[in-house]
């Protein structure tokens, strides 16, 4: 979705530089001892405009969490945002990233989301998929020993295909599956993202896996 031009957009963000992590790779191996001390550990890869991980970080103020968005000027509405909740178990890194691997260390991370990613639906483009195979690998890396993966989207067929992904690779148990979460679940269950309460009005199913690194 093409996203408005927002005006004086870097001064805008730079009003929000304590929420903000400029040099992620800097803390590889030293999260634990420089941010989330002993408290779960949790990250969103592509957060948008924050809805999910700023009332995450509200229901659970006893754990750490970090959201990764790249395009700035929707990372400037999740800065909004946490400035609004108030709370201080949330950071975020503006910037795309290529690796996981490039930023943690080995067992550094305890939950992992990833809500409605692109699907990136064209065949030759299944590597930038975040459930590709190898991604799946990587995430498990990372992960702490029984840490969690949770996935949530929209889109059918990448659903099914990152099954098979989680099947194929081994590194997960799957905990649960259902292809209509807010049937399967309570509202108290979950907290969404924006574009699940824009689809979920729409009459859209959400799909939802919950996996535990093996």
């Amino acid at each position: 979705m093409r996203q408005r031009r927002i005006k004086d957009l870097d001064s805008k963000i730079e009003a929000f530089r304590q929420y903000c992590i400029d040099s992620p790779g800097e803390y590889k191996g030293r999260w634990r001892e420089e941010f989330a001390g002993s408290r779960p550990f949790a990250i969103e890869i592509g957060c948008g405009k924050g809805q999910f991980i700023t009332r995450m970080s509200e229901r659970h103020p006893d754990w750490m969490f970090l959201g990764f968005e790249g395009h700035r000027s929707v990372a400037l509405h999740a800065l909004e945002k946490e400035r609004e909740t108030g709370s201080e178990n949330v950071r975020f890194v503006l910037q795309y990233i290529r690796s996981l691997n490039e930023i943690f260390a080995d067992g550094e991370v305890d939950w992992i989301f990833l809500n409605f990613s692109d699907p990136w639906p064209k065949e030759r483009h299944a590597k930038r998929r975040l459930t590709y195979g190898e991604k799946l690998k990587e995430y498990a890396r990372v992960l702490s020993p029984g840490g969690i993966l949770e996935f949530k989207t929209d889109n059918d067929g990448l659903f099914e295909y990152s099954l098979e992904q989680v099947l194929k690779q081994g590194c997960f148990v799957v905990e649960e599956v259902t292809r209509d979460l807010h049937v399967a679940k309570a509202p108290s269950e979950y907290v969404t993202t924006e574009y699940e309460d824009k689809f979920s009005a729409a009459g859209k199913s959400i799909n939802f896996m919950r996996l535990k690194k093996a």
